[in-house]
């Protein structure tokens, strides 16, 4: 069995050199955990959602790289994969999740990588999660058959979601809601329809909150409002 990250169009694809003792998965609002090293498949219920999956693992230094742990041929220094996770993190890097043996087959982005060194071997612990990349299709009327609600449908009533942001470094709610919602003064709009999202990853991070969203992350999935022309 392996864990392998393969980035959207080019770039090297990741495999993890040790496994971890339990994956976590989030179906919708439901979280179930299961035993990766010991379990074959892993049967997700017709119709269930998964949303997020997560795990605590380890990276092993040079003095377990031979050991049985340590997937044979796959050790990298624990920094070099670490920086490699932040990469895709950092850029919002699409990536195809693969857990060979089970059916997670599905296009994630990383939301949030946390580390801590320990030892004098240069091991290096971690959480990862990993959040469901879903395809954003845009229809037309004449597909959805509504071109007669559409003509007639007052402003302030369209539809409330105009799409995804994936947070990338340097960004800033301020930053985003000028690019992508109107104008800078509409951040806290941007904020109010993500107050979840950005409140969840404060705490991953390890803050009691985000400061009225002062605190994003790359790598974050934001959702961007429809503005109605005041």
């Amino acid at each position: 069995m392996d864990i392998i990250l393969v980035p959207a169009g080019n770039g090297q694809s990741f495999t993890f050199p040790a496994l971890p003792e339990q994956v976590k998965v989030k179906y919708t609002a439901k979280y179930q955990g299961f035993d990766i090293i010991s379990l074959g498949s892993v049967k997700v219920p017709k119709g269930t959602e998964v949303s997020e999956i997560s795990w605590d693992g380890e990276f092993f230094g040079t003095s377990k790289m031979k050991e049985s742990i340590v997937r044979q041929g796959l050790w990298k220094e624990p920094v070099e994969c670490l920086n490699i996770l932040r990469g895709f993190s950092e850029s919002g890097t699409v990536l195809n999740l693969i857990v060979t043996g089970t059916w997670i087959n599905m296009d994630v982005t990383i939301s949030s990588i946390q580390s801590t060194a320990y030892g004098a071997y240069g091991n290096i612990k971690y959480s990862v999660t990993f959040l469901q990349k879903k395809e954003l299709r845009i229809y037309d009327t004449s597909e959805l058959n509504i071109m007669g609600v559409a003509e007639t449908m007052p402003r302030d009533s369209a539809d409330e979601v105009t799409g995804e942001y994936i947070v990338k470094k340097g960004d800033t709610l301020w930053k985003i809601a000028a690019k992508h919602c109107g104008g800078s003064s509409n951040w806290p709009k941007l904020y109010d329809a993500n107050v979840d999202t950005i409140e969840a990853e404060a705490k991953k991070r390890g803050k009691s909150g985000s400061d009225r969203g002062h605190w994003i992350w790359p790598g974050t999935i934001l959702i961007i409002p429809a503005i109605a022309e005041e």
